[in-house]
């Protein structure tokens, strides 16, 4: 049977599953950024705090794209225009596809298809094997931002928003729109999905809740500040930093603030990481924020030598994020102490990504790195 008569033909007890939209993946699995389409930020699993480098895989430009982990491949863009396919074990490259731009945006894999958005403008659907094209669909501008997806009974759609101004909804077996919404500037993230809407802020300072059925326009809030990031989205809340040094736990249902944190003047450029009763986010003052999280009452900070835009990952007890100071850092979900850190060397934008024990992150150095426990022998 062909691949997409099985799609075709997928069980309804699996489409229930995923209309169902589980925040979390399986620890050995990391599909898409932030983990899941609710954008939360966290990995099923543990880590260990005695981390080693595993491997680097050498690409031809910085690697901003943060990569997905599925079934014993790591998928992640470069700025050398390349969507990469890389053995999770070894970091010997299994295949790459050459798009018409950098590859900032982060894949997305899904049903055996690979989902990646170029600065050419175009959103690429490859086979996860073999990463031949399945087919591409144009957009009006750049994409720098991350595909997400939706299921109804109809089948799976593909979100991407671009500097077209454009949140794009496309069939996932066809590339063909489904719907275009468009807001006033560029959406520079990822949109967030749950309860059959899509949320998303940008350039334009608004939150946009818009319906998954049709892409008509649920809600507007006013987000204060043009929002360069990712929402999280859980229990009719959003979580969202913007650029003039505010972070907001928006009511969606009421379309108002629950709290806003303020600290010293610089913007969040880093998604939050969203667990029962904490939010996690970095900073451009060079520090990691825990806040609580049906008050925004800061619990700590922790403090790098350079900008924080990567995006943390909790995983158990532990965080692992980027900073530009060029080192990845294992911090104490509980205090904030640092646990361990590896220096990298050049500044890491990429966010994390975190299954089977293991943290890949991409470097501005053009190289993808992996870390994890120490092999036996």
């Amino acid at each position: 049977m062909n691949m997409q008569l099985f799609k075709q033909r997928w069980p309804a007890v699996l489409l229930a599953l995923a209309l169902a939209g589980h925040a979390h993946g399986a620890a050995d699995s990391w599909p898409m950024f932030r983990g899941g389409p609710q954008l939360l930020g966290v990995a099923a699993g543990s880590l260990s705090t005695n981390l080693v480098p595993l491997w680097n895989f050498k690409t031809g430009g910085p690697v901003k794209s943060s990569p997905a982990i599925v079934d014993g491949r790591v998928f992640a863009g470069s700025e050398d225009g390349f969507i990469y396919a890389l053995d999770f074990a070894t970091g010997k490259k299994l295949w790459s596809f050459k798009t018409g731009g950098g590859v900032e945006s982060s894949p997305l894999v899904l049903d055996g298809t690979v989902f990646a958005g170029s600065q050419d403008g175009l959103l690429y659907a490859l086979n996860v094997t073999n990463g031949a094209l399945l087919w591409k669909h144009t957009t009006g501008d750049k994409i720098l931002g991350s595909p997400n997806w939706v299921a109804s009974a109809k089948g799976k759609s593909i979100l991407i928003g671009g500097y077209d101004y454009k949140l794009h909804c496309v069939d996932a077996m066809t590339g063909r729109s489904n719907w275009v919404y468009e807001t006033g500037n560029f959406i520079n993230g990822s949109p967030a999905v749950a309860n059959g809407r899509t949320v998303f802020g940008g350039c334009d300072a608004l939150l946009h809740v818009i319906a998954l059925t049709n892409g008509t326009q649920v809600k507007e809030v006013d987000a204060g500040a043009y929002v360069p990031a990712s929402l999280a989205f859980v229990d009719d809340m959003v979580y969202f930093g913007h650029a003039e040094n505010e972070f907001h736990a928006v009511n969606l249902a009421k379309g108002t603030n629950l709290w806003i944190y303020r600290d010293r003047s610089f913007g969040y450029f880093s998604s939050p990481a969203v667990t029962k009763d904490r939010v996690i986010f970095g900073g451009r003052d060079k520090r990691l924020h825990c806040v609580k999280r049906q008050t925004g009452e800061a619990v700590w900070t922790f403090s790098t030598r350079g900008k924080v835009d990567s995006s943390p990952v909790v995983c158990g007890d532990k965080i692992v994020v980027g900073s530009d100071d060029g080192r990845l850092y294992l911090v104490a979900l509980k205090d904030g102490a640092e646990l361990w850190s590896h220096e990298i060397g050049q500044a890491l934008d990429s966010s994390p990504a975190v299954a089977d024990g293991k943290v890949v992150i991409g470097s501005n150095d053009g190289a993808v790195y992996c870390f994890g426990p120490k092999r036996k022998p």
